[in-house]
């Protein structure tokens, strides 16, 4: 007799027929995946039940042979193949088997695994729509690069000074964001593998918010859009300062780019640690994406970049123990806001 509470709790579908190829088990995940109960799936032919085409339309047990092809197969390597039947349409699967055998080797039992491809379809369609994002922003800066030196190579002599210096000064930010942008893939492959790393040491973070204002002003910002509110006495915050000043960034750069008017950041004391509300001044956020602003590759109201900034805050945000949430602002723009803990120090973990 075979145990059947020792499948019921596998994630993956499990089916499992006896030696005259009859279905003797169907475990609860198999029955989601075939949309049947096992009343109406046990007793019948394994072949009418689970009816499997490969990706050229052939059936998958003819050309297997589960019960009379080489008796010295032990398992059937994992497969995509087609449930032709399902109850609403078409499913595509990943299918593996194991042959049970007797002492003459024929076939005891044949147990075949069924597992969903949506989560695997879906990370490959990430994956791919990441290397098209990257390839799509690399290309401009390095097209830059790329034909401002060879200009300055070839007619070295037929130019100024100041007008090899506005090449160079060009050469020098693409080259800066190209970096930037790597910077940003590493950041994801790290935030998705949990490997994220902090450097936690006391942190002023109105100070990180008046240097990342400075450096937008010394690179021809108006001062004027932005605004910083530091209201009560913090905690000392241990927190990395690198990836709090990245989170203050992408969320500035954000709003910059979102917003028609004014930027403010908000400083405040909040539940033992600190909370930080940066808000824009312009449309909004639609109460429809509001729940994709912080995934891979959101570009609200489908303007540049890469998609990837929010994201990433998220991450870092997180993997300080904090959270960070997306709303509509009281005077109608977008506000993001994030709350930390005090935290400790990293060697004190």
């Amino acid at each position: 007799m075979l145990d059947k509470s020792a499948y019921d709790e596998l994630p993956d579908g499990v089916v499992v027929a006896d030696a005259d190829q009859r279905i003797v088990l169907v475990n609860p995940a198999a029955e989601r995946i075939l949309g049947r109960s096992a009343d109406e799936t046990i007793g019948r032919h394994l072949r009418d039940a689970l009816p499997l085409v490969d990706a050229q339309g052939r059936d998958w047990w003819t050309c297997t042979r589960p019960y009379d092809g080489l008796a010295t197969r032990t398992r059937q390597p994992e497969q995509q193949l087609t449930l032709t039947n399902a109850t609403t349409r078409d499913r595509d699967l990943l299918v593996t088997a194991r042959y049970v055998r007797d002492a003459d080797r024929r076939v005891a039992r044949l147990v075949v695994c069924l597992r969903d491809t949506t989560a695997r379809a879906r990370q490959e369609r990430s994956g791919a729509e990441l290397v098209s994002t990257v390839a799509h922003e690399l290309r401009s800066p390095l097209t830059s690069v790329k034909g401002f030196t060879a200009t300055l190579l070839a007619k070295w002599d037929r130019f100024g000074d100041e007008q090899k210096k506005l090449m160079l000064q060009t050469v020098n930010s693409d080259a800066d964001r190209v970096t930037r942008l790597i910077s940003e893939l590493l950041d994801v492959s790290r935030i998705e593998a949990g490997r994220l790393e902090l450097r936690k040491q006391v942190v002023d973070i109105p100070g990180v918010v008046r240097r990342d204002f400075d450096a937008r002003v010394a690179a021809g910002e108006s001062a004027d859009r932005l605004q910083l509110v530091a209201n009560g006495d913090l905690p000392e915050m241990w927190v990395d300062p690198d990836k709090l000043a990245q989170v203050i960034g992408n969320l500035v750069e954000n709003a910059l780019r979102h917003g028609a008017g004014a930027v403010t950041v908000e400083v405040t004391p909040n539940d033992g640690g600190a909370q930080v509300t940066v808000t824009d001044e312009g449309d909004g956020i639609a109460p429809e994406a509001l729940g994709r602003v912080f995934t891979k590759f959101w570009r609200g109201g489908g303007r540049g970049g890469t998609g990837l900034g929010l994201y990433i805050a998220k991450g870092i945000v997180e993997a300080h123990g904090g959270v960070i949430e997306a709303g509509r602002a009281p005077g109608g723009g977008a506000q993001m806001r994030f709350s930390l803990p005090a935290g400790t120090p990293s060697f004190a973990r």
